[in-house]
């Protein structure tokens, strides 16, 4: 009525009241009456917005990909930018020029070359692989870009969704990944059968080691009798060898004895015959016929006639007869009988 309005701003809008070129109200969440015919009012978002984008680029390989992603953004200075852009809106609420609109192209055209400058760095597949990276980086460089700051904006994120290459290239990588694949799977299976060789070889292996270890300790357990069965055949030899020296030491201490005692007769015999020999030298020096008068004085009479036929016989050539009367043999058979 009569020009007076009044308006009210929520908390996340900033509003400025300009009369007659001067400000009068300033800041989030105001609320006043002003005379529209002399007053401009300037309505800035405080609020956080996101801006979607699309954009092509080329990377260091020549190839071309899209970049899609998403940007959010605020107004840490309303009054700032308020100089720069015009926010200004009409009674109605709506914004008199396509300013507020414009913010929005200039960030992503921001955006858009600070990408460009990440992705022009790497080939197609480090662009494809690296949206995290590039994302981030983009977002450093809004930190500390002068222009944000003189425009009054502050970037607070930076999405990439995705970077795809044109669907030819897109084919001719899926193809290269997909026999990259193929190729690792081969290998795979290349390397599990060679595992599972490699496995039976060992387990064959092991076998024939448990087979050797076996023999060798049955070789160790027979050759540990066999040095057992030499012991105690060493023993009983030396035991044997001990009963044959003692038997050949006693045969020796026997042979001695009889050498001994052998030496004892002989010389006892030499005594004996040097007596022998010593008590008939002084008959050896006799005439035979004085000893067999000797002898014929000490014997029998059987002997004595015996010694008498012996003489006959000596001189039987000098006796023409000889008589010998039956009772004289009878005599002596008789005596030879008793």
């Amino acid at each position: 009525m009569f020009g007076i309005h009044y308006i009210k701003s929520a908390p996340t809008q900033h509003i400025i009241h300009y009369q007659a070129g001067l400000r009068k109200h300033s800041g989030t969440g105001q609320s006043f009456f002003y005379f529209q015919p002399t007053s401009s009012i300037v309505l800035i978002p405080a609020n956080s917005a996101d801006v979607p984008y699309i954009f092509n680029e080329i990377s260091s390989d020549f190839q071309p990909v899209t970049v899609q992603g998403q940007l959010t953004y605020r107004i840490n200075k309303p009054e700032q930018i308020a100089a720069l852009l015009d926010y200004s809106i009409s009674p109605a609420g709506k914004y008199l020029s396509d300013d507020p609109q414009k913010l929005a192209v200039r960030l992503v055209n921001l955006l858009q070359v600070s990408t460009r400058a990440e992705i022009q760095r790497m080939t197609l597949k480090q662009a494809v692989r690296g949206s995290q990276e590039i994302a981030t980086a983009v977002l450093a460089g809004f930190k500390t870009n002068v222009d944000l700051d003189n425009l009054g904006v502050e970037v607070l994120a930076v999405t990439i969704e995705a970077i795809r290459p044109t669907p030819e290239t897109s084919r001719a990588l899926e193809a290269e990944a997909r026999e990259d694949l193929l190729r690792r799977a081969d290998q795979a299976i290349y390397e599990r059968r060679n595992s599972a060789v490699e496995q039976e070889r060992l387990i064959k292996e092991n076998e024939l080691s448990t087979e050797i270890a076996v023999e060798e300790k049955k070789r160790q357990i027979r050759e540990t009798k066999i040095n057992a069965d030499l012991a105690v055949e060493a023993r009983e030899q030396q035991v044997r060898e001990s009963k044959l020296a003692g038997q050949i030491k006693l045969e020796l201490d026997r042979v001695k004895l009889v050498a001994a005692r052998t030496q004892n007769l002989q010389t006892e015999a030499d005594a004996q015959a040097y007596t022998i020999d010593a008590s008939l030298r002084p008959l050896r020096d006799l005439d035979p016929e004085m000893l067999q008068m000797l002898a014929v004085q000490s014997v029998e009479p059987r002997l004595m006639v015996s010694m008498a036929l012996k003489e006959i016989a000596k001189n039987a050539g000098k006796i023409g007869n000889l008589n010998i009367s039956p009772d004289l043999l009878t005599s002596l058979m008789a005596k030879d009988s008793a």
